[in-house]
C-alpha cells in the first residue's frame, strides 16, 4: 500500500486526526494535498511563520492573526465549511506544553470529527502528549521503494544533464544493484546521493555504488544501535572457512528473483559459535563480502535503557531500520550478552524475556532481505528457543584454523602489512602456531613487528616464532573450556572449516 492509499484509507474511515512524523515535510504535505483534491476537499495549512493559509494555493494570502498555534486552532474550530476540509499543522508538538493550545487542539479534532474532516499534525519528532496520542492516528511514511528509487535516479541524472552534460555508463543489472543500495535513503537523500555521485567527474557508473554505501553510512553512523562495518573486499582476504565460504557461494544466486520464480524463499540467517577469536565476527563480514551487501552491526548490550518501554522501543526502531537499508547483511555480536537474562530467572522484571521475543517474532515474521548473523562464545547462556530448527538456516562452528588456514592467515597479514610472505618460512610458522586463533596468530605477526622495529632490523621468521612462543593461545591457557565447546559442538553444529 502507497502512502497516499493509506492516507486515503484512514480519510474514508474518518480519522479526525492524524499525526506524521518525518523529515520529508515537503513530500507529506504533497501526498495530504493529493488526497484532499482526490476527495474535492479543501486544504488549510498551518506554520508558526505564516500563520492559516490556503494549502492548494503556492503564494496564497495567510489569514491575519494567526500565526499563533493557538489562535490557529481557534481559527479551525470555529469555522462553518460547506465541505469537508483538512486541516494541517506543521511542527505544533512543541507548542503542545502551552495548556490553551492543548485544549484548543482538542476542541478542534471534536469539530473537525462533526464536519467529516481531519487534522493532520506533521512534525519532526514522534513525541506527543498522551491526551493528543490517544486522539491521533499514527502514520508511518515508508521509504521509497526501488521503482521510485529508480524513478529518481532517473530524473535527477535527466535534470543535471540538462544544465551541464555527463556521461552514464550503467548497464540494467547494474542500474538495479545501484537502486537496491539506495533503499532506506529517503527521496531527497537518495536524490542528493545521485547529484554527489556525479558532481565531481560529471560521470555515473558502477564505481559510483562505493559512494552510494558512505552516504548511507553516514546516514545511519551514531544514530542508536546500529553502526556500519566495512566488509573485506574479497573473500580472499578471509583465511580459511572453506565450507562457509561454499555454503555462501551455493546461496548467493538464491537471492535473485529467479529463485523465487523456482520456488525459494531468500536465505534467513546463520548462527556462529565458537572459539573467541577463531574467527566468528570475520565470517560475518565474509557473508556481507560473498553477497556484495552492507553490514550493520547491532549492538545488543546498548538497547537496554533504565525507563520502561524504552528497550523495547530502541530494539523495534533498530529492527525497523535495518529492514528499510535492505538489502543487508545485519550481525548481532555476542547475542548471548544481550539477550542472557532470558534463558534462565531473571532479575530484571522480564525484560530480557520481552526483549528477546521481540527478537525471535522478528526472526520468524520479517519480510525485507535483511540476512541475520548471530554470533556467540557462551552456549550456556543461549535460551534454547534460539537453538531449535527453523530459527536460522545453519549453525556454524567456528573451531581454530587447522593447518592449511594457518598457512592461510599468515600469508593475508604479513601481506596486509607490506611484506612477501615469500620471504618467510611460513610453512614453519603455520605448524608453530597449532591451537592458535586467527586474532592470536595477527597479534603475533604485530608482537614481532614491534620487537624488529625495537631492533632496528627487518622482520624475519625468527621474530615471529619468538612472539608465538611467548604467548601462549587461549586453547592453552583455556584447555577445558575449549575442549568442552569443542564437544558439544560435534553433531551439533556445521564446521565452518
Amino acid at each position: 500500500m502507497t502512502d497516499l492509499e493509506h492516507i486515503n484509507d484512514l480519510l474514508t474511515s474518518h480519522h479526525p486526526c492524524i499525526a506524521v512524523a518525518t523529515f520529508e515535510e515537503d513530500y507529506v504535505l504533497g501526498v495530504l494535498r493529493q488526497a484532499a483534491v482526490d476527495r474535492g476537499w479543501d486544504l488549510w495549512l498551518w506554520s508558526i511563520t505564516r500563520g492559516v493559509s490556503d494549502g492548494m494555493l503556492a503564494d496564497s494570502p495567510p489569514v491575519l492573526n494567526t500565526e499563533h498555534p493557538a489562535a490557529a486552532l481557534y481559527h479551525f474550530a470555529r469555522q462553518q465549511p460547506h465541505r469537508p476540509a483538512m486541516y494541517v499543522m506543521t511542527d505544533l508538538a512543541d507548542h503542545l506544553k502551552d495548556g490553551r493550545t492543548l485544549r484548543l487542539l482538542r476542541e478542534a479534532v471534536e469539530r473537525v470529527e462533526r464536519t467529516g474532516g481531519t487534522l493532520a499534525l506533521v512534525d519532526y519528532q514522534e513525541e506527543l502528549p498522551p491526551v493528543v496520542a490517544a486522539l491521533a492516528t499514527r502514520v508511518r511514511i515508508s521509504f521509497p521503494e526501488e521503482a521510485e528509487l529508480e524513478s529518481i535516479v532517473k530524473e535527477t541524472l535527466r535534470g543535471v544533464n540538462q544544465d551541464t552534460r555527463i556521461e552514464v555508463h550503467v548497464n540494467r543489472k547494474e542500474l538495479q544493484t545501484i537502486v537496491r543500495n539506495l533503499r532506506g535513503l529517503s527521496r531527497r537523500q537518495a536524490r542528493q546521493v545521485i547529484l554527489d555521485c556525479v558532481c565531481g567527474d560529471r560521470r555515473f557508473d558502477a564505481s559510483d555504488l562505493e559512494l552510494i554505501l558512505a552516504r548511507k553510512r553516514r546516514a545511519i553512523g551514531g544514530t542508536g544501535p546500529l553502526e556500519f562495518v566495512q566488509a573485506p573486499v574479497s573473500l580472499d582476504e578471509v583465511g580459511g572457512l572453506g565450507r562457509l565460504k561454499q555454503w555462501l557461494l551455493r546461496r548467493s544466486e538464491c537471492l535473485a528473483d529467479e529463485a523465487a520464480a523456482f520456488g525459494l524463499t531468500p536465505p534467513r540467517g546463520v548462527l556462529m559459535l565458537g572459539v573467541q577469536g577463531a574467527g566468528k565476527s570475520l565470517s560475518a563480514k565474509a557473508v556481507a563480502t560473498a553477497w556484495q551487501r552492507p553490514l550493520l552491526r547491532l549492538d545488543a548490550g546498548s538497547l537496554y535503557e533504565k525507563f520502561i518501554g524504552e528497550s523495547e522501543r530502541h530494539l523495534r526502531q533498530a529492527l525497523h531500520q535495518a529492514e528499510m537499508m535492505s538489502p543487508v547483511v545485519l550481525w548481532i555480536d555476542e547475542i548471548e550478552k544481550g539477550f542472557a537474562s532470558a534463558a534462565s530467572q531473571s532479575s530484571d522484571g522480564g525484560l530480557s524475556k520481552r526483549m528477546f521475543g521481540a527478537l525471535l517474532t522478528w526472526m520468524q515474521e520479517h519480510k525485507a532481505p535483511v540476512f541475520l548473523v548471530a554470533t556467540a562464545n557462551d552456549i550456556e547462556a543461549l535460551p534454547p528457543e534460539l537453538l531449535r530448527k527453523g530459527r536460522f538456516d545453519d549453525i556454524f562452528f567456528v573451531d581454530l584454523p587447522a593447518l592449511e588456514a594457518r598457512h592461510a592467515i599468515f600469508d593475508i597479514h604479513l601481506r596486509k602489512r607490506k611484506r612477501d610472505p615469500k620471504q618467510f618460512d611460513v610453512d614453519s610458522l603455520a605448524e608453530a602456531s597449532d591451537g592458535y586463533s586467527g586474532a592470536e596468530i595477527e597479534q603475533a605477526i604485530v608482537g614481532a613487528l614491534y620487537d624488529a622495529f625495537a631492533e632496528k632490523k627487518e622482520l624475519t621468521t625468527q621474530h615471529v616464532l619468538s612472539a608465538l612462543k611467548n604467548s601462549p593461545p587461549l586453547s592453552v591457557t583455556m584447555a577445558e573450556k575449549v575442549a568442552d565447546l569443542r564437544e558439544w559442538a560435534q553433531g551439533r553444529c556445521v564446521p565452518a572449516e
